[in-house]
């Protein structure tokens, strides 16, 4: 399978110290972190919010909540599936009062946006945020619903046939961005979004 880099490690760590100053620009009474907090979707989005809640938290000299939700039991294709097919669930932390904030939802690859939506969903059952605002590493676009990030790290313009693979020091022991060919086999590889 022959992969086209878009993002190398120095282009990731970039794009989020970038992110981190758009998300404290967009939000100037961030700097008391009461009002703002990071919930990252498991898996690599929750990476890419510890990440950016550090650069966050640096940059407005305040500690920001920072938190996560697995949105496994809220995907609108959880019913269905074949038992061999059954999601990891991961544990939802919130160890925070979400009531009244800005939530800023990050996730790794915004696709067809049904990942959002069940995150809000799931954000919502823990309280009513003020607003929920979205970051990405990446949006390779073909939306099914009507979801617009706030934060884009790259817009990528991909084909129907194509997957993006993202890739963190974590979860993958490197970081980068890569647009390749779907597999013909129906293997779901790491990072991948369909």
């Amino acid at each position: 399978m022959s992969e086209r880099i878009v993002l190398d490690s120095d282009d990731v760590r970039r794009t989020l110290v970038r992110i981190a100053h758009e998300i404290i620009e967009k939000n100037p009474d961030s700097g008391d972190g009461r009002g703002l907090a990071i919930v990252g979707i498991h898996t690599r989005g929750a990476v890419l919010a510890r990440r950016l809640h550090g650069l966050v938290s640096e940059l407005s000299g305040a500690e920001v909540p920072i938190g996560d939700v697995d949105i496994s039991l809220y995907r609108d294709d959880a019913l269905g599936r074949a038992p061999s097919d059954t999601p990891v669930v991961h544990a939802t932390h919130l160890d925070f009062d979400i009531e009244g904030r800005t939530i800023v939802l990050v996730d790794d690859v915004l696709f067809t946006g049904r990942t959002v939506r069940a995150a809000i969903d799931a954000l919502f059952d823990y309280g009513r945020p003020q607003r929920v605002q979205l970051a990405v590493l990446a949006d390779r676009g073909h939306r099914e619903l009507p979801i617009r990030p706030d934060f884009t790290g790259k817009n990528l313009p991909t084909a129907g046939d194509e997957r993006v693979y993202v890739r963190l020091e974590e979860v993958d022991g490197e970081d980068g961005v890569a647009i390749a060919a779907a597999p013909v086999a129906s293997s779901n590889g790491g990072g991948a979004s369909a």
